[in-house]
C-alpha cells in the first residue's frame, strides 16, 4: 500500500509541475500503474461530476461572451472607486461574491488591477487589499452553490440525505466570516505605502505614472444584463431544487438527482443566453473561463479516478491504520485536505480525491462539510495564476514573494482566513 501511495504522490507532483491538464493526464498514468502493476480494479470515472462542471462552465462562458462579466466588473469598479478608503475590506468582498456567483475564482483577474490602482490612488499599501482579495476569491469556491468543488461534495454526500442547503448554511457564513477576519488583519500588514522603501525607489526612478486602469466598456448593456440575469436565475433554481427535494420531478419511486438537474439547468441557461443575446457560441470558448474550466474537468477525470482506485483497493488497510486517529481527532482530516490541495491546485480535485476516504472511515457528513474550506490551501506555494497576477498588477512592488519563498504576501491572510473558516464551520455544525 505504501509503494502504491508513493506512485500516486509521484503522479500528483509530476502533474502539478506539468501544469494545465498535466494533473489529469498523470492521473491516468497513476490508474494504469495501479491497475497493471499492482492489480487493483479501477473504479468508474467520476462522470457525473465532470458533466456538472462542464455544464456550469458552459453557462458561465456564455455569460462572459455576452458581456455579463464585464458588466459585473464595471459595477465592482464603481463600488471600489466610490469607497477608496475601505478598499481592504471591500476588495475581498467583491472577489468573494464574484466567485460565489460565477463558480470559479478565475473571474478575479478582471478586478485585481482595479483594486491595485484604487489602493495606490488612496496611498494604501496595495499588498493589503490584493493579498486578501486573492484569498477571498478562493474561499468563495467553497461557498458557491455551482462551483465544481461544491458540486463534487454534494455528489459524494448524496447518499446521506444531505442537501445543497445543508452545505451552504455552514460554508457561506464560515467562509464569509473568515474572509472578513482576514481582511481586518490585512489592514495592518507592512509599512504604510508612503514609507515603503520599494515604493519610494520606484517613485524616484519614474517607474510609477498616473495612468488609471481602464475597464472595457460594455458594448451592449441590455445583452450583458440579460446574460447575468439568466445565469443567476439558473443558480437560484439550483439552490431551490437542491434545498427542497420535494420540488424535483419524481419518476415512480425515484426523485430526479441533483447532478442531472444541475446539468439540465446550466445547459439550458447557456442555450438561452446564446439565443436571446445573439452571441456566437464560438466566442464563448475563447474567454478566460472556458479553458480554465475544461482544465478542471480533465484534472478531476484523472486525479479523482486515481484516488478512488487507490482508496477502494486499500480500504481495509486504510481503515485499520488511521480510522482510530481520525475518529478521535477529526480535525487531522482537515490538515490532510489542506496539504493535498497544495499539491493538487484544485479544490474540486481535492474533494474528489480525499473526501471519499473520510466517508469510508465513517466520518460524519456534517464534519466533512465543516472541514470543506480546508481545501483552499493552494495559496501556500505562491505560483497559482491568481497569486502571480496579483503580484504583477501591483506596480508599487509591495505585493510579492519573500526571500524564503513561503514568506509571501498571501500567507498570513490565507492561514488566518482558513483557520477562522474551519473554526466557525465546526461551531455551526454544533448549532445546526
Amino acid at each position: 500500500m505504501i509503494l502504491q501511495l508513493l506512485f500516486v504522490l509521484m503522479a500528483i507532483i509530476l502533474g502539478a509541475r506539468l501544469g494545465g491538464i498535466g494533473l489529469g493526464v498523470m492521473g491516468g498514468i497513476g490508474v494504469a500503474i495501479l491497475t497493471f502493476l499492482f492489480g487493483l480494479q479501477p473504479t468508474a470515472p467520476p462522470i457525473d461530476v465532470m458533466l456538472m462542471i462542464a455544464a456550469v462552465i458552459s453557462a458561465a462562458s456564455c455569460m462572459q461572451a455576452a458581456g455579463g462579466l464585464d458588466y459585473m466588473v464595471k459595477i465592482a469598479e464603481r463600488l471600489l472607486r466610490r469607497n477608496p478608503a475601505h478598499v481592504t475590506i471591500l476588495a475581498p468582498l467583491v472577489t468573494y461574491f464574484f466567485t460565489f456567483l460565477a463558480g470559479t475564482g478565475h473571474v478575479a483577474y478582471s478586478v485585481l488591477p482595479v483594486i491595485s490602482e484604487v489602493a495606490i490612488e488612496t496611498k494604501i499599501r496595495p499588498e493589503r487589499p490584493l493579498g486578501i482579495a486573492v484569498i477571498a476569491s478562493q474561499q468563495g469556491i467553497t461557498a458557491s452553490p455551482i462551483s465544481a468543488a461544491t458540486v463534487a461534495l454534494l455528489g459524494l454526500l448524496a447518499g446521506f440525505d444531505i442537501t445543497l442547503f445543508d452545505i451552504l448554511k455552514i460554508c457561506i457564513p464560515a467562509t464569509l466570516i473568515g474572509v472578513l477576519v482576514g481582511a481586518f488583519f490585512s489592514m495592518r500588514v507592512g509599512k504604510e505605502l508612503v514609507d515603503d522603501p520599494e515604493y519610494i525607489r520606484r517613485l524616484k526612478s519614474g517607474l510609477l505614472d498616473d495612468k488609471k486602469v481602464q475597464i472595457n466598456d460594455v458594448q451592449n448593456r441590455f445583452k450583458a444584463k440579460l446574460s447575468v440575469c439568466l445565469f443567476l436565475l439558473a443558480t437560484v433554481l439550483i439552490v431551490l431544487f437542491g434545498s427542497i427535494p420535494g420540488l424535483r420531478p419524481t419518476f415512480g419511486d425515484t426523485t430526479l438527482g441533483m447532478p442531472i438537474l444541475i446539468e439540465i439547468l446550466m445547459l439550458s441557461a447557456a442555450a438561452l443566453i446564446l439565443l436571446l443575446t445573439r452571441t456566437d457560441g464560438i466566442q464563448a470558448t475563447q474567454g478566460s473561463i472556458f479553458p480554465a474550466g475544461m482544465q478542471a474537468v480533465i484534472t478531476i477525470f484523472g486525479i479523482a479516478w486515481m484516488g478512488d482506485t487507490f482508496i477502494n483497493g486499500n480500504i481495509v488497510e486504510l481503515k485499520a491504520s488511521i480510522e482510530g486517529v481520525v475518529t478521535e481527532m477529526p480535525w487531522l482530516f482537515g490538515i490532510a485536505l489542506f496539504v493535498m490541495s497544495i499539491l493538487l491546485y484544485s479544490q474540486a480535485a481535492t474533494v474528489r480525491a480525499i473526501m471519499p476516504l473520510g466517508i469510508a472511515l465513517g466520518m460524519s457528513p456534517m464534519m466533512l462539510i465543516a472541514l470543506f474550506p480546508a481545501v483552499n490551501g493552494y495559496f501556500f506555494i505562491p505560483n497559482y495564476p491568481t497569486v502571480v497576477a496579483a503580484i504583477n498588477f501591483d506596480r508599487t512592488g509591495t505585493t510579492g514573494i519573500g526571500k524564503w519563498i513561503l514568506n509571501h504576501s498571501f500567507m498570513m491572510p490565507g492561514l488566518i482566513t482558513t483557520v477562522v473558516s474551519l473554526a466557525v464551520g465546526l461551531l455551526l455544525i454544533q448549532l445546526f
